[in-house]
């Protein structure tokens, strides 16, 4: 009896914010009249949220290292951005922009994670400076004025319009027209299969290894998963097909996903969160870790600034306000631990699907801003408290 009780325990600690996610899914397609699960609103959740995601990748890093934040990366948008739009507007080609503008953020990650790693100012502190410095730089480069972006190819790559989608190529070579997408199809049946092969080929290697883990709730968890898969797949390809942005989401959370689990930084990462001392002792250059994690958030900043910009077509110097929150509550939410060391990027893409999903479920409900702020700050802190007393109980 006791063991059941402490399976059904474990169970639903595991999968809190996934029986979350489900609840908040549930409450605003029954409040909105199923207008939130349309594939119009999908659709929007993904592009709306892309620099939610990219952000979220690489602040997951610097949580990792203990807790730390990186408060700049709002700013750092709007300024790389900024520069961005300029160097478009006055004519430059744009893969020089591009390249230019994740220069910048990765400079400014450089340059933020040398005070941080090198001469050990707090995260906290080093990176609130560079929020209010990169803001005022911002206002600086754009007069206080907003410019434009005009450059269609630009705008298409990045998810700047309702025409940034995949051609479906399928239909295209089978030479007729209408929807769904086939192409968003095939993609979507295909990563499917793929992550039902890759959970088989981990509960072989469980068995191979004597390694207990619960096969039916892998199974389980598989299946449900590769249930929303084909049904987002299905709605998107009902919309226009696979938005360009999406192709930039997948493939930063891919890369992501295998430095965090596949390489020696990200095991150094989890270690230095976990006991920096002992991972100093063992050899490990854990400044050069630090370094690492903020050098990757400010290329991410980069890389956000330029979706957000071909997002809305432009920028302004507001542009970038409360992109760090966002990220952070992402990372906590989708059970990153505030003392560093805990975290995946499976969880994350949980936490950012669960703020995206309540962003928008309350705007299509009517909800206040004011109030939708103060809800989304309750949703963190009480993720926050999930984690201290977790963390209470295994002492």
């Amino acid at each position: 009896m006791n063991e059941n009780r402490m399976s059904v325990s474990a169970f639903f600690q595991k999968y809190t914010m996934v029986i979350a996610l489900v609840v908040v899914v549930i409450f605003f397609a029954i409040a909105t009249g199923g207008g939130s699960l349309k594939p119009g609103s999908i659709n929007n959740l993904i592009s709306q949220n892309g620099y939610v995601f990219v952000l979220a990748s690489g602040m997951l890093l610097c949580i990792l290292t203990g807790g730390n934040i990186d408060l700049s990366v709002g700013s750092v948008v709007c300024f790389s951005a900024a520069v961005g739009c300029v160097l478009m507007d006055k004519g430059v080609n744009m893969w020089i922009v591009v390249l230019v503008m994740l220069a910048i953020g990765l400079l400014i990650g450089i340059f933020q994670g040398f005070w941080i790693a090198k001469i050990r100012v707090p995260a906290f502190i080093a990176t609130l400076s560079g929020m209010y410095a990169f803001r005022g730089l911002s206002n600086v480069v754009l007069g206080g004025y907003r410019v434009d972006i005009s450059n269609e190819k630009f705008l298409f790559l990045f998810g700047g319009g309702r025409d940034c989608y995949i051609p479906d190529i399928i239909r295209q070579w089978m030479g007729s027209e209408g929807k769904p997408n086939l192409t968003c199809l095939a993609v979507g049946i295909i990563l499917t299969l793929v992550y039902i092969l890759m959970t088989v080929r981990k509960i072989h290697v469980q068995k191979k290894f004597n390694i207990h883990q619960s096969v039916l709730g892998q199974c389980v968890t598989t299946g449900a998963i590769s249930v929303v898969i084909l049904f987002i797949t299905w709605q998107i390809a009902s919309f226009r097909g696979i938005p360009t942005v999406l192709i930039w989401i997948g493939l930063i959370l891919g890369i992501y996903q295998y430095i965090t689990t596949k390489t020696a930084i990200g095991r150094h990462l989890y270690a230095v969160g976990g006991n920096e001392k002992a991972t100093a002792l063992s050899g490990v250059k854990t400044r050069n870790v630090y370094w690492f994690a903020y050098a990757s958030i400010g290329l991410m900043a980069g890389l956000a600034g330029i979706l957000t910009a071909a997002r809305a077509k432009g920028i302004d110097p507001t542009y970038g306000e409360g992109y760090e929150m966002d990220a952070i509550a992402s990372c906590f939410i989708g059970g990153a631990s505030a003392y560093g060391g805990i975290g995946k990027v499976s969880g994350m893409i949980i936490g950012a699907v669960l703020m995206g999903v309540i962003n928008q479920g309350m705007n299509m409900v009517g909800v206040d801003s004011n109030f939708q702020k103060v809800v989304k700050g309750l949703v963190l802190l009480a993720a926050v408290i999930f984690d201290v007393m977790s963390k209470r109980q295994k002492r």
